[in-house]
């Protein structure tokens, strides 16, 4: 028996399980109806509610559809696509090392591995690397280090400061550690040994350590990306510095969004001359490739040996060249001073035209890390400027999140400021 559904005007039928040939049909169905079908159903599981378009190819901060329609990319993949896309210089480099060696295993040596975590630890002036495949297991490496750090002092269950509204991670311990009951419901039990206080509030980071010998390390994001673009105080990092020395605890900053030059210095905490524990990036750091990092100093330094941690795809040759690569033309052409400069041009013209449009709260950001708060939930303006031509992201609900590519340059940024604003400015006005 079958069951229907209409898209795009056409009836068709929808299988129960266990017949052969109504799965042979439901599949014939879905050829004949071709691509349009296939942005509405697939064999792929439901965790994300995509939009309805899909790309082609793309060529530095453009991006194309099907039909030709192009658009302009503030997106970069969620802070991934460093360099744009189809960067010639970055292309060359992986077609070159793809036609060598794609993958070995972290059991013999991988040179280009080597090279980029000297790479890494030289703009960093960390001390030692682990390479993974993403934020989470880079955010899952340092909760493992700090946990092993404290049990090595004699501590039985060490525990974790984490923040509210913080994002690390969809794992069990990384989902645990973020701020975002969103995310964590339906998952419980939740992985134990984090305490979690005010995001920018040293004194609750004080009260803590008056009541909890247990805590080991602090872990916390210099800029929020997925809470909504919000920046710490410029004085809180060396001050919650001092803190971790007093009670001999990691630092651990979460850079994996707003690392790797996107706020115009190599790392977030750079603009503040601190060094921390542990550092965790990925993201950006392969300009679409997957690879995550987390780096170690310090007293921190030292905590894995062989057989306490590992990654079966972790800094093979490919990901360590599309890394290195993305360091070095990052260096090359000087993007962190263009990321500083494009940012600034960008936050100062969505002032000049937001800030006398009511329910506009707050324009927010570092570098090419931007925010635009609303007053109500603005989802919708997503879908708006898809079909403007203009690819955005909203987080926590009301926040306009603009990531784009280190290569943006300012006609492009003055070309996303006179496409975003007037649909800024139109939806809060009608729904005022």
């Amino acid at each position: 028996m079958f069951l229907s559904a209409l898209v795009f005007g056409v009836t068709f039928p929808l299988p129960r399980k266990g017949s052969l040939a109504q799965y042979t049909s439901f599949n014939q169905t879905k050829r004949r109806l071709g691509r349009r079908l296939s942005l509405y159903m697939s064999h792929l599981m439901n965790t994300y509610a995509r939009l309805p378009v899909a790309f082609t190819h793309g060529e530095g901060v453009w991006l194309w559809d099907g039909s030709g329609k192009r658009y302009l990319d503030a997106l970069s993949g969620i802070a991934v696509n460093t360099l744009g896309h189809a960067h010639p210089r970055f292309t060359a480099a992986l077609a070159a090392q793809i036609g060598k060696l794609i993958h070995t295993s972290n059991i013999y040596q991988v040179p280009e591995q080597e090279q980029l975590a000297d790479k890494l630890c030289a703009l960093s002036k960390m001390q030692e690397v682990f390479l993974c495949n993403s934020g989470c297991e880079a955010n899952e490496a340092a909760i493992k280090l700090a946990r092993l750090y404290g049990h090595n002092k004699g501590i039985d269950n060490p525990s974790i400061i984490v923040m509210e509204k913080a994002f690390h991670g969809r794992t069990l311990a990384t989902l645990s550690a973020t701020g975002n009951r969103k995310v964590q419901a339906g998952f419980e039990p939740l992985v134990k040994g984090f305490v979690r206080v005010p995001y920018d509030d040293l004194d609750a980071i004080r009260q803590v350590a008056e009541h909890n010998a247990d805590v080991v390390a602090v872990l916390v994001e210099p800029i929020q990306g997925e809470g909504g673009i919000r920046m710490l105080d410029i004085h809180y990092l060396e001050q919650l510095r001092q803190i971790c020395n007093q009670h001999n605890w990691l630092l651990m900053l979460d850079e994996v969004q707003c690392g790797i030059g996107r706020t115009g210095k190599w790392f977030a905490h750079q603009h503040t001359g601190i060094l921390p524990d542990v550092m965790t990036l990925a993201k950006g750091l392969g300009s679409g490739v997957p690879v995550g990092a987390c780096l170690a100093a310090g007293k921190a330094a030292g905590t894995f040996q062989p057989g306490n941690h590992g990654s079966t795809f972790g800094g093979n040759p490919l990901a360590s060249v599309a890394a290195l690569t993305t360091l070095n033309i990052l260096e090359q052409d000087a993007l962190l001073a263009n990321a500083a400069m494009v940012g600034n041009f960008l936050v100062q013209g969505l002032h000049e035209r937001l800030d006398q449009v009511a329910g506009v709260i707050a324009i927010r950001g570092q570098g090419l890390m931007i925010g635009i708060e609303l007053n109500r939930p603005c989802g919708e303006l997503v879908k708006l400027a898809l079909a403007q031509g203009l690819l955005i992201n909203v987080t926590a609900d009301s926040v306009i999140r603009l990531l784009p590519s280190l290569v943006f340059t300012q006609a492009e940024a003055q070309q996303l400021l006179d496409m975003l604003c007037p649909l800024v400015a139109d939806f809060l006005r009608r729904g005022a």
